[in-house]
């Protein structure tokens, strides 16, 4: 198949992409490589990519259309979107950034797709959108109405928006709502990643909400087995849906489109967690203890049952499965 991964240099699309590459298909990669980690890491893991004679890269921004456009010049089978300004602590910061790659760079993508419509879109959304929503599990047709950061918002924003071409010009598409993914080859700014660094330096970490969090930590290739297994799981038109329909299922009335929680389905208690990079890196953590952060949430629990009936697939990487992963990719990549 021809594939278009957007964000082949981040961390979740360069492992989708190099599944893809793995399993014989034609992936065309875009990345803007934006500064807002370490660009080193990112030409990494572009050059592992790059191994395959069937990868193709584009170092492009999203918003600007007349790139993007000559970029998706023939169409695709399938399109993965991952590409955004990620993490929801520096929309604080740099709000313009999430509207300009996470709104514009999305609408110019969909705007593509309405011209040559892929056989599925897989596009990144977040736990995040659930935002003030107290009950939890959460669950796919649990209202998301209540974003807690811009962060949040773009990303509730971007399954309105391709909801909308869904339904106008029958284009199938998949939201992906990720929770806590981490694993090898992972982002500077994430919790694991920035725990490791600190105690491997006889740093402090800091822990917010005074330790009392809880997240459903999901590892990547959980994540990617999930991707895979939803790819195939075309959203339906209205004229050739089949009843009943899958329980508990997502699907819009109105177009092909659903959304899809990606998670564990087990929230880990943040001292687990952290007992977990002691136990790996074979040393105990200097413990900050901090109030919680503004637009951050005391917890994050995925419901996957949709996921498991649309795919037969249930992520099941425990922590201490996980992290020791992360841990040995750190090592040899750094060499510490």
């Amino acid at each position: 198949m021809r594939v278009l991964v957007t964000g082949t240099a981040g961390f979740i699309g360069f492992h989708l992409a190099r599944r893809l590459l793995e399993r014989g298909d034609e992936v065309v990669g875009v990345d803007g490589l934006t500064p807002y980690y370490d660009v080193t890491l990112k030409h990494a893991r572009l050059a592992v990519l790059g191994r395959h004679k069937t990868f193709q890269s584009h170092e492009i921004m999203l918003e600007d259309f007349a790139a993007l456009s000559a970029a998706y010049d023939g169409g695709f089978d399938l399109v993965f979107h991952f590409a955004a300004q990620a993490g929801v602590r520096y929309s604080l910061e740099n709000p313009r950034a999430y509207v300009d790659a996470n709104l514009v760079g999305t609408y110019n993508l969909i705007e593509l797709m309405r011209g040559r419509p892929p056989l599925h879109a897989l596009m990144a959304s977040t736990s995040s959108v659930y935002g003030a929503n107290a009950s939890i599990p959460f669950f796919e047709t649990d209202h998301a109405d209540h974003p807690l950061t811009l962060y949040a918002a773009t990303k509730k924003a971007n399954e309105e928006m391709t909801h909308s071409y869904s339904h106008l010009f029958g284009i199938p598409v998949t939201m992906l709502r990720f929770f806590t993914v981490y694993g090898p080859w992972g982002r500077p700014d994430m919790a694991l990643f920035k725990f490791v660094s600190a105690m491997l330096a006889d740093r402090p970490i800091d822990l917010y909400n005074y330790g009392k969090m809880r997240r459903d930590f999901t590892f990547i290739d959980d994540l990617v087995e999930a991707m895979i297994g939803l790819a195939a799981a075309v959203p339906p038109h209205q004229d050739k849906r089949i009843q009943p329909a899958v329980e508990g299922d997502s699907l819009s009335p109105q177009a092909p489109w659903r959304v899809v929680n990606i998670g564990a389905g087990s929230p880990v208690e943040l001292e687990a967690f952290v007992a977990a990079v002691e136990a790996a890196l074979g040393r105990k953590a200097q413990r900050n203890y901090m109030e919680m952060q503004q637009g951050d949430v005391p917890a994050t629990y995925a419901n996957t049952d949709l996921l498991f009936r649309l795919t037969g697939y249930r992520p099941a990487t425990s922590v201490n499965e996980g992290v020791p992963a992360f841990v040995t990719w750190y090592r040899d990549y750094f060499g510490v």
